[in-house]
């Protein structure tokens, strides 16, 4: 062999040896994970609706959804909590243990860390000095407010302070306004942030804040026409833009794909596909709701620190409270064991 032919061997080889490793690099890099990866059919036959998870992931996902330790229920009857408390607002119709019961809840849910004094003057409890008291009273009316009004959603497996907060003061899915990147003014057009790629949009091209037109705002989501041909004017690109990138943050939000809640073979018709699919609108009505009228409306309590850039406040998503499955908590229900907080009760 002479050295030409050795040189474009070895060369060969060095070649070859780099491609294998990029493309496990790439494998990897896409999400590539080790098999087996369990299929499971959600949906009707031959639409196409399945969910896949490996063995791992799954494992992940049932210990970041582990339920708090039980709390021991409360007596019925006794001294209504008015009586005994000064300042009771939201609560009025418990008595002392039920009352003391959501207070030692609400501080394991929300503040282990911090205890009491996250929303209390511990010198005189009654005292609304604290904007944390304030905000917490509020969760408390909308906790109650959606296990009441929201079953078409939440169904009787309902929600508590712990499906968002999780151990934490402020929970890890909150949202604020996103204008984008710098931008022109006057007569130029505004693109919402298409072209920067994001959390918010799936690292996609799509616009970076689906959220503010879609769950403060009405927009409408349907922007796929309904006949072969235009009968009426349609929603604009933009319009489609932002209604895409809803679907991948709800996608994301509820670590699922499209065929959760859509059949492949007919993304709009509502006729083939799953009653998950209308849990999900009156999911998005929800949380329309709660943004408007319990969480936006709380900006004139916070502190600056605690506003986004635009002035606005924390407000919710989808991924608030499912935080990455289809189900939050895997669809364990506290809020039967919190008759307090709107559950329904275990019998």
């Amino acid at each position: 062999m002479n050295n030409g032919t050795g040189l474009r061997l070895t060369l060969s080889l060095v070649g070859g040896v780099t491609a294998t490793l990029l493309t496990v690099a790439m494998l990897f890099t896409a999400g590539w994970v080790r098999p087996p990866i369990f299929g499971v059919q959600t949906g009707y036959r031959g639409t196409g609706q399945e969910q896949l998870i490996s063995v791992r992931d799954k494992r992940l996902v049932e210990a970041a959804n582990a339920l708090p330790d039980a709390i021991d229920k409360a007596a019925p009857g006794g001294e209504p909590a008015t009586k005994a408390y000064k300042n009771v607002k939201i609560l009025t119709d418990l008595n002392t243990e039920e009352f003391n019961r959501v207070m030692v809840a609400i501080t394991q849910w929300v503040s282990p860390d911090q205890g009491c004094a996250y929303c209390h003057n511990t010198e005189n409890l009654a005292d609304d000095d604290l904007y944390t008291k304030i905000v917490a009273r509020r969760m408390l009316d909308m906790n109650r407010h959606i296990n009441k009004n929201y079953k078409s959603h939440v169904a009787d497996t309902g929600v508590t302070c712990y499906t968002c907060h999780r151990g934490q003061p402020v929970p890890s899915n909150i949202w604020f306004e996103n204008p984008g990147a710098p931008h022109a003014g006057g007569m130029s057009a505004h693109n919402y942030g298409f072209g920067h790629p994001a959390k918010s949009n799936g690292a996609t091209a799509l616009p970076v804040d689906p959220l503010t037109p879609h769950l403060l705002g009405d927009d409408n989501i349907r922007v796929e026409g309904k006949t072969a041909l235009p009968t009426v004017a349609g929603a604009s690109i933009q319009q489609t833009e932002q209604s895409f990138s809803l679907m991948i943050h709800m996608s994301e939000a509820l670590g699922v794909n499209c065929t959760f809640c859509h059949s492949s073979r007919n993304f709009g018709g509502w006729d083939e596909s799953k009653p998950q699919r209308t849990v999900a609108w009156h999911g998005l009505e929800m949380m329309r709701e709660l943004n408007a009228v319990y969480l936006e409306p709380l900006k004139a309590s916070y502190p600056a620190h605690r506003l986004g850039s635009q002035g606005d406040a924390p407000k919710a998503n989808c991924a608030t409270c499912h935080q990455g499955v289809s189900k939050p908590l895997l669809g364990q229900s506290m809020a039967k064991d919190f008759p307090e907080l709107g559950g329904k009760a275990t019998p």
